[in-house]
């Protein structure tokens, strides 16, 4: 109930803060098996298609591209019922180690 609007449905920011989290723990999980290493956020589009209600929500990423440092991430946000509330796609930048090797 906390992450509904006022109209009852999921919040636009938080569905795109679950896409968000998800396509830049997809694209860490290129680099490191653990998923910790850091990307940016270049650029994120998200689509609003449906109507997220109370209950369960799932976001799943997979990269579509890139190369060494850039990737093309898209998303989707499903409510428990198979509902798709939402899609994304964006541009994941890697964040270089610093100088004594620590991401």
């Amino acid at each position: 109930d906390r992450h509904l609007n006022r109209h009852g449905v999921l919040h636009g920011g938080i569905a795109a803060l679950l896409l968000d989290n998800a396509c830049g723990a997809t694209a860490s999980l290129t680099v490191d098996d653990n998923g910790r290493r850091p990307f940016l956020t270049i650029s994120l589009n998200t689509d609003f298609v449906g109507a997220g209600r109370r209950g369960g929500v799932t976001a799943t990423a997979r990269v579509v591209g890139g190369g060494r440092s850039l990737l093309f991430v898209a998303a989707q946000l499903v409510q428990d019922d198979g509902t798709l509330i939402a899609t994304a796609s964006g541009v994941f930048k890697l964040v270089p180690p610093n100088r004594e090797g620590q991401p």
